[in-house]
């Protein structure tokens, strides 16, 4: 480990113009002690000569590793096991970070040596860079810790912290799941009770842009067996900080556990749909709600893909459709 350094990995998969854009707000950072290691997942089209051509520019700080297509987290990882930095910043290949990110959220974490993660202010722009919103989802609210506010929604953005690399080596590896990889990754920070210091300015910026998105190709069978899993990570993390099973980012939270069980089931994975529903099951209102009790009876008579097929058709959803987060606190089960 190099003391002060800011190691930042960047996995990237047929991206070249972003991926430019992405290194250059690295390399304009006012902090002077960086280091940058792209991650090409697999790319096939010439993403992987502009990465090779961008270290050969900046041979320094620019590291670039070849891996095949695996998907986010495991390119990430595939950067942190190299990272050499004092802090690890993960920053998504169409994203961008502002030049006094690094600056005054090192700071904050020699300021708060109690704390493992500075973040800050998180804006949506387009492809201009227009603001189009500021800040963006929570991240101009000050939280101590992750949750339990995340098991409402994933409240910042990939680009949005700043860990210390202890945290990091804690916490262990990215998994291989190809939707919602970093909330689960987050899931398992906040598991640790990792403490949080907020930097209430603008630090990072996230893009809407009409450019591909690899989450939005997956089939269902992958997205209802991946949020599975992310339910299981935040409900074992929620758990391990003893999150009140009546407070109502838990009871939000079995509801939406109840709406991956029906996924699940819908896509055929019973034993995935049978762990959500028994998650959704772990506050007192959901053992006895008579959804959750007939969904279980249904599973019983006719399996749980009969089952979750039949409650989402009664309920007018789709077990493709990738909403769930930011389920309103106000969403029904009756």
């Amino acid at each position: 480990m190099i003391y002060d350094l800011v190691t930042t990995i960047i996995p990237v998969h047929n991206r070249a113009g972003m991926l430019r854009q992405a290194v250059q707000s690295v390399i304009l950072q006012s902090w002077p002690y960086i280091e940058i290691i792209i991650v090409d997942d697999g790319s096939t089209d010439e993403t992987c000569f502009v990465a090779d051509d961008l270290a050969q520019q900046y041979p320094d700080i620019i590291r670039v590793l070849h891996i095949e297509n695996s998907g986010a987290g495991l390119a990430r990882e595939t950067g942190r096991q190299v990272a050499r930095g004092e802090f690890i910043q993960y920053l998504d290949s169409d994203d961008l970070l502002l030049p006094v990110k690094f600056a005054v959220q090192v700071a904050a974490l020699r300021e708060h040596t109690e704390c493992g993660i500075a973040y800050g202010i998180s804006r949506l722009v387009d492809e201009g860079g227009t603001v189009l919103k500021a800040p963006y989802k929570w991240t101009g609210l000050k939280f101590d810790e992750l949750f339990p506010a995340l098991l409402i929604d994933r409240w910042w953005n990939t680009h949005t912290p700043l860990f210390r690399r202890s945290v990091c080596d804690q916490v262990g590896a990215w998994t291989n799941m190809r939707m919602s990889e970093d909330w689960e990754y987050e899931a398992r920070v906040g598991s640790f009770g990792i403490r949080l210091v907020h930097c209430p300015i603008p630090c990072s910026d996230t893009r809407r842009h009409s450019g591909e998105r690899l989450t939005n190709q997956l089939d269902p069978l992958v997205h209802s067996r991946d949020m599975a899993r992310l339910i299981k990570a935040l409900y074992v993390g929620a758990t391990k900080v003893r999150v009140d099973t009546d407070s109502p980012e838990m009871k939000h939270f079995s509801r939406w556990a109840f709406l991956e069980a029906r996924r699940a089931g819908a896509a055929g994975l019973s034993k995935e749909s049978r762990e959500c529903l028994e998650i959704a099951e772990c506050t007192d209102a959901g053992r006895t709600s008579k959804q959750f009790m007939l969904y279980r009876t249904a599973a019983r008579m006719f399996g749980w893909c009969a089952a979750g097929r039949l409650s989402l058709l009664r309920d007018g959803l789709r077990h493709s459709n990738l909403s769930g987060q930011g389920l309103p606190l106000s969403w029904s089960d009756n």
